[in-house]
C-alpha cells in the first residue's frame, strides 16, 4: 500500500490526513513539535488552559460539513456554545458596542447610531449571504490549479456578484456613514487578512458569518476542535510522529522517496506539506525543485503577525466579555503601520479574549484567563523590551476601560511573538495568519497546491488556497486530498 506522509498537524494537515485515511490510504502525520495542532495547540499551567492561537469559531457550517464527510457530527466530539454577546467593540472614550446573538437586536443597534441603517444592514447582509453561499460552494473547494476551473456554469453565472474588483472599504461605505458601524463591519478583514481598502468586497462574507450566523465557542477551548480531528484521524488509522522535524528529502529521480527527520528516515510515496510552504519550498527542497524563487516569496504581501500574551489573573475582571476588540485608536494609522510603513504600531488596536467568562474549566475558581493579541507587520524586530512596552500599553488601556487594576494580580504570564512563530512553525517572516487576502493573492494567484517539478509533493494550509483562517485551512486539507484522490 502506498504511504502518504503529511508534514504538520494543524487544521489543514489533520483535514488532509482524515480525508485520505477515510479512502483507505496509509497516512502518517509528522509533527515538528511535541504536541499536535500547530497554531491551535493548547497548553496548561497553574490551573489555566490556554488556546495558543485561534479563538473565533465562525463559519460553523464548514466544521459541520467536514465531520459529515465521515458520517460524524461536531457534537460527537465537543459542545458548542453560541456567545451572547458574540463580541464587543470598545471605541474612543471607551464607548462600547455589544453585538448580540439576536439579529433583531443588531438591527436596532445599527438604527440607533444611524437612521435607516437597519434596512441598509439587511440589504448588506443579503448581498453578503449570497457571496457566502457562492464562495463556500462554487469557489473555495477548487484546487485553483487552472483558470479553466472558473469556466463552469455555476461560477460564471455568479462571478459578477462577487465584487472582486471593488474594495471592501468602498463596499461598506456605500451602505453606512457612521464610523463605528463601518468599523464593526471592517474588523474581520483587518484581523484575518489585509487592509480593508485592499481587500475585495467578496470578503463581506466574513461579516455575514460573524454577525448573522453568530459567534460560537467550543467548551474547553478551541483546542477541543483539534482534539476532535486527532481522534477522528486515529479512528481512521492515521499514525502520528511527534517531535519529528523534517530536515530534508531523499529523492529517486524527481520523486521524494523518504523524509529525513530529526529522529529517523521515513519512507514515502506521497508527501503533503501542511507545514510552512515557504520553509519547505526554499529550505527543505533543493533549489532545483523549489516551486518559487526567493524574489517571488519576498514580493508576497503577508497578513499580520502578532504579539500575544497569555495571562492568568487571580481575580475576576468586570466589563470584559468573552471577545473584546479595543478600537479606541485610529484604525487607519494601525493599518498603515502594518502594510504601508511596517513598524511596531504607534497607537495599536488589539483584541482581548476572556474565555473564563463562558467556561469555568479554563481557569481556577474566581480567576480569569486572558489572551491579548496585537496585530503586527510580519518580519519586524522582536525583543523582550518591545514586547513588554506593548504589554504595558494594552494593560493600561484595559484597566482604564474596566475601571479596575489587575496588573498586580497576574499570577501567570507568557508572551508569544514573531520570533516564536519562526521557532515553532518555521513561519515565513514570523507570520501568524498567512498571505494577505488581496485581489492579487486570491484563488489561482496564490501559491499552487502542486509542486511543478515533483509529481508526488503537494501543499496545503494558510499559504495556499483558499487562504488564512481556521475554516479555510480545514477546506484546504480537503481540497488537496480530493485532488490527490481524483488525479493519482
Amino acid at each position: 500500500m502506498n504511504r502518504y506522509n503529511v508534514v504538520g498537524s494543524g487544521f489543514a494537515g489533520l483535514s488532509a490526513a482524515a480525508s485520505l485515511a477515510f479512502n483507505k490510504k496509509d497516512v502518517h502525520i509528522i509533527e515538528k513539535n511535541t504536541s499536535l495542532g500547530g497554531r491551535a495547540r493548547q497548553f496548561k499551567s497553574d490551573g489555566f488552559v490556554f488556546d495558543m492561537g485561534p479563538s473565533w469559531y465562525w463559519m460553523p457550517d464548514v466544521f459541520d460539513r467536514f465531520f459529515e464527510k465521515f458520517g460524524k457530527k461536531a457534537s460527537d466530539y465537543y459542545d458548542l456554545i453560541q456567545l451572547n454577546p458574540g463580541f464587543q467593540i470598545i471605541f474612543e472614550n471607551y464607548e462600547e458596542i455589544k453585538l448580540n446573538s439576536s439579529w433583531e437586536e443588531i438591527l436596532s443597534l445599527f438604527e440607533a447610531y444611524e437612521k435607516g441603517s437597519a434596512d441598509r444592514l439587511n440589504k448588506f447582509m443579503i448581498d453578503a449571504e449570497q457571496k457566502y453561499n457562492i464562495g463556500m460552494t462554487s469557489l473555495v473547494y477548487n484546487p485553483a490549479i487552472s483558470f479553466f476551473e472558473f469556466f463552469r456554469k455555476d461560477v460564471l453565472f455568479n462571478i459578477t456578484r462577487m465584487n472582486l474588483f471593488t474594495s471592501y472599504r468602498k463596499h461598506v461605505r456605500k451602505y453606512f456613514k457612521h464610523p463605528y458601524l463601518r468599523m464593526i463591519l471592517e474588523f474581520p478583514v483587518l484581523f484575518l487578512g489585509t487592509a480593508p481598502q485592499s481587500t475585495p468586497a467578496l470578503y463581506s462574507l466574513m461579516a455575514y458569518s460573524g454577525l448573522k450566523q453568530g459567534t460560537f465557542y467550543p467548551k474547553g477551548g478551541f483546542g477541543k476542535v483539534i482534539d476532535a480531528m486527532v481522534d477522528l484521524c486515529q479512528e481512521l488509522g492515521v499514525e502520528f510522529h511527534t517531535d519529528s522535524e523534517v530536515k530534508e528529502c531523499g529523492f529517486n529521480k524527481n520523486k521524494i522517496k523518504n523524509l529525513i527527520t530529526s529522529k529517523t528516515i521515513l519512507p514515502t510515496d506521497y508527501v503533503i506539506c501542511a507545514a510552512d510552504y515557504h520553509h519547505f519550498d526554499r529550505f527543505i527542497l533543493p533549489d532545483e525543485y523549489s516551486n518559487y524563487s526567493h524574489r517571488y516569496w519576498d514580493s508576497r504581501v503577508m497578513s499580520p503577525s502578532c504579539l500575544i500574551y497569555y495571562l492568568g489573573v487571580n481575580k475576576k475582571i468586570p466589563k470584559l466579555e468573552h471577545h473584546n476588540l479595543f478600537f479606541d485608536k485610529d484604525i487607519d494609522i494601525h493599518v498603515d503601520d502594518i502594510y504601508k510603513k511596517p513598524k511596531w504600531p504607534t497607537d495599536p488596536l488589539f483584541y482581548v479574549c476572556c474565555p473564563s467568562k463562558t467556561d469555568n474549566s479554563v481557569a481556577p475558581n474566581r480567576n480569569e484567563n486572558l489572551f491579548l493579541l496585537l496585530p503586527l507587520a510580519s518580519g519586524l524586530k522582536d525583543t523582550v523590551k518591545l514586547r513588554e512596552k506593548y504589554f504595558n500599553k494594552m494593560i493600561n488601556r484595559i484597566e482604564e476601560y474596566c475601571g479596575e487594576k489587575f496588573n498586580d494580580n497576574i499570577i501567570f504570564k507568557k508572551s508569544y511573538c514573531i520570533n516564536d512563530f519562526k521557532e515553532d512553525y518555521n513561519a515565513f517572516k514570523g507570520n501568524a495568519y498567512g498571505l494577505a487576502n488581496s485581489l492579487s493573492q486570491t484563488a489561482n494567484l496564490k501559491p499552487k497546491i502542486i509542486n511543478k517539478k515533483i509529481p508526488n509533493l503537494f501543499y496545503t494550509g494558510q499559504l495556499t488556497v483558499p487562504g488564512p483562517g481556521v475554516p479555510p485551512s480545514i477546506i484546504s486539507g480537503q481540497v488537496v486530498a480530493d485532488y490527490i484522490l481524483k488525479n493519482l
